[in-house]
C-alpha cells in the first residue's frame, strides 16, 4: 500500500532554516503541499511541520491531527548550545517524525535492523553511580508544555523513592553533561533527549512526561534498568534527510495509517 492511500498533510513552513529544510524535504518526499505559517488558516487539515516555535506551535494546538517533525533520540544532527540558544553545525543526523504527539513511546516490537546500522555503542550500566541528573526544560518548552514549576515538583516527587542528591542541570551549567553523566545514578527529565545519551552511557533515564515515562518512570528509579527493546522501537521511528526526502518516511508513516483505519 502507498502512500497515496492516505490523505496527504498540509506542510506548515516558517522562514527559520532549519524549519524550511525539513518542511521542504518532507514535502517531497510525500508529494504533499506547502504553505508559510502565516497564511495557514484550515485547521480540519492535518499538518505537518518542524518545532514549536515561530508559530507553528499554536497551529498545532489547533488542528485536529498533526505529524510532528524535531530531532532524533539516536544520531541527532550535531548541536551546539549558547545560554539558550541553539547552533545547527550539520543535517547530517537524524530527526523523529510523530503522528498526534511530540514524542514515541518507544513501545513495539520492532526488528533492530535499523538499530544495527547506528553502529551505537552501548556501555554497561554503571551501579556505583551516586547522584541523579535533573535536567531543566528549555526556557520555550516550559512555556509552551507548561512545566513553570518542573523542577521543584520533580525533586518532591523524587524524595519520595529515592534519597540520592539531587544536581540540577540545563543548558547553562557550566559542568557538561558527559562529566556528570561518569558517576550519575540515574537522568531524570521531563522529555530531554540528552536521555537516550544518558542510557547509552550507561545511565538509566526516566522521563516525567506522560508518553516517555513508558520508557523509564520516576517511580522505578532505584531499580536501576534499561530496557534495551526501546532503542529497537525508536530507531524504526527517526529518519535521516534522505530518508524524509526520497518518501522513505512517508511510506512507513501512511503503512501505519491505513494499517490503523
Amino acid at each position: 500500500m502507498s502512500g497515496s492511500s492516505i490523505d496527504l498533510p498540509t506542510v506548515v513552513y516558517t522562514d527559520h532554516i532549519m524549519n524550511r529544510t525539513l518542511c521542504y524535504s518532507f514535502a517531497k518526499g510525500s508529494s504533499s503541499m506547502m504553505i508559510h505559517v502565516n497564511n495557514f488558516k484550515d485547521y480540519e487539515k492535518t499538518i505537518v511541520t518542524y518545532g514549536y516555535l515561530r508559530g507553528t506551535g499554536d497551529i498545532i494546538k489547533k488542528v485536529k491531527n498533526f505529524y510532528y517533525i524535531d530531532h532524533g533520540y539516536f544520531r541527532q544532527s550535531e548541536r551546539s548550545f549558547d545560554k539558550n540558544k541553539t547552533k545547527i553545525e550539520n543535517l547530517n543526523g537524524y530527526f523523529r517524525v510523530v503522528y498526534n504527539n511530540f514524542w514515541h513511546s518507544g513501545l513495539g516490537n520492532k526488528k533492530s535492523d535499523r538499530l544495527d546500522k547506528l553502529n551505537l555503542q552501548f556501555k554497561k550500566i554503571n551501579n556505583s553511580g551516586e547522584y541523579i541528573i535533573l535536567s531543566e526544560p528549555t526556557l520555550e518548552a516550559k512555556v509552551y508544555y507548561n512545566l513553570q514549576n518542573w523542577t521543584q515538583t520533580t525533586i518532591n516527587k523524587l524524595k519520595k523513592y529515592t534519597d540520592r542528591k539531587v544536581i540540577v542541570h540545563n543548558r547553562t551549567s557550566k559542568i557538561k553533561l558527559e562529566f556528570l553523566l561518569e558517576n550519575a545514578w540515574a537522568f531524570v527529565s521531563d522529555h530531554s533527549s540528552a536521555g537516550f545519551k544518558s542510557m547509552l552511557s550507561g545511565v538509566p533515564a526516566y522521563f516525567t512526561n506522560e508518553t516517555l515515562s513508558n520508557i523509564g518512570s520516576i517511580e522505578n528509579i532505584e531499580k536501576h534498568d534499561i530496557n534495551y527493546n526501546i532503542f529497537n522501537n525508536l530507531a524504526y521511528e527517526q529518519w535521516s534527510i534522505d530518508e524524509i526526502k526520497n518518501g522513505e518516511c512517508w511510506n512507513y508513516l501512511s503503512e501505519l495509517a491505513h494499517e490503523k483505519k
